[in-house]
């Protein structure tokens, strides 16, 4: 036997069962997501506080440390690269970016693996030991810094050095590599804490963007639109056609069936009637002023009705919606993992990603924002 609700409705039952199936999917995948990154931000504030490097860690390495020297870390597979057009590069800087865009394997146009060795990060050098010979950065004389975004390379510009080269690192390995160089450089330069500082308001902004549960759909929030296809946008569509329809009709030439001139040449004309006297202009009458009743109503600006008040004329921006804001909306299926502000897409869907650079990304854009 089919489940109804209190009111007997099979159809209201089914929608509220899919409505919360659909919550509860998206829910869980923005939670999945925010628990990735906010295990490897803590992942990597572990490692900048507990990083000190140690001479033992330098122990059967082909490198010979100078008194007072500590091994962070070593990378096995590594290759020298060259570049063939020298460009200025930026000074090294201490920006963290725990989750960088993936890059793919193959250096960039323009730089060419010259060797194969390993990759050493000491608290004084980048040092390149490979099979022929060895290549040194030392960060006191290092005057530019860039890791390539796309591809797993990161280029050194140093004093004594008029060609820049610099290091290819495995894909898997780039994100920790370019960490553990900004640890060192930011020891170089006694600013580790800053370091430290920056991972902190990471992990606090991070924690203000945790998703927040979605409230359980009920068969008495079930719509008449929700058995239509295509639901509010279906009806919409229906209402205007309705309108505009009739308009056209009525504005287009009736046809004319064959023989009807001759009808009309046959047809005698009209006699004219003698004019009408005109009859005396009546006085007006004053008006009756307005009552309060006929007061226009609450003016939303094209928002449709809501308990919540929300409106496209201007205002706040919405970042942490009504629960009950998918009952008035159509919200998009992703909607619960939005991370901006309250958003009408050009589709006539609702999302929470406004301000953001993929804002109502496969809804053909922002149309506007929505305001409380």
């Amino acid at each position: 036997m089919a489940e109804t609700d209190s009111t007997g409705s099979t159809w209201r039952y089914t929608w509220a069962r899919k409505q919360n199936e659909r919550r509860q999917h998206t829910y869980r995948e923005a939670e999945a997501a925010w628990r990735r990154r906010d295990d490897e931000l803590r992942r990597l504030r572990g490692l900048a506080a507990d990083l000190r490097g140690s001479v033992a860690a330098g122990s059967g390495l082909p490198l010979e440390l100078v008194p007072g020297e500590l091994v962070f870390r070593a990378w096995p597979a590594a290759q020298l690269v060259e570049v063939r057009h020298t460009a200025v590069l930026p000074a090294p800087d201490l920006t963290v970016e725990p989750h960088p865009a993936p890059l793919r394997l193959r250096p960039p146009d323009g730089v060419r693996p010259t060797d194969a060795g390993m990759a050493v990060i000491t608290n004084r050098r980048l040092v390149f030991v490979g099979g022929s010979g060895r290549r040194d950065w030392a960060y006191g004389r290092m005057t530019g810094l860039s890791h390539d975004p796309a591809a797993p390379v990161s280029l050194v510009q140093v004093l004594d050095r008029k060609q820049t080269g610099g290091l290819l690192l495995p894909a898997t390995e780039a994100a920790d590599f370019r960490f553990v160089l900004t640890l060192a450089f930011a020891d170089a330069i006694e600013q580790r804490d800053t370091v430290l500082a920056q991972l902190d308001e990471l992990i606090a902004e991070h924690d203000q963007t945790r998703p927040f549960r979605p409230a359980i759909a009920t068969p008495g929030q079930a719509r008449i639109t929700a058995r239509v296809p295509g639901g509010r946008r279906t009806v919409a569509v229906a209402a205007a056609l309705t309108l505009v329809v009739p308009a056209v009709l009525l504005d287009s030439d009736p046809p004319v069936r064959p023989g009807s001139e001759v009808a009309a040449a046959a047809t005698p004309a009209p006699q004219r009637s003698a004019a009408p006297k005109p009859k005396p202009a009546a006085k007006p009458r004053p008006k009756p002023a307005p009552s309060r009743s006929a007061e226009p109503a609450e003016q939303r600006c094209g928002a449709p009705a809501n308990p919540m008040g929300y409106d496209y004329c201007g205002g706040q921006r919405i970042r942490r919606p009504d629960h009950r804001v998918c009952d008035h909306f159509d919200c998009v299926q992703e909607f619960y993992s939005g991370r901006g502000y309250l958003v009408l897409c050009k589709d006539g869907s609702v999302s929470l990603t406004g301000g953001r650079r993929n804002a109502c990304a496969g809804h053909e854009g922002v149309r506007r924002t929505i305001f409380t």
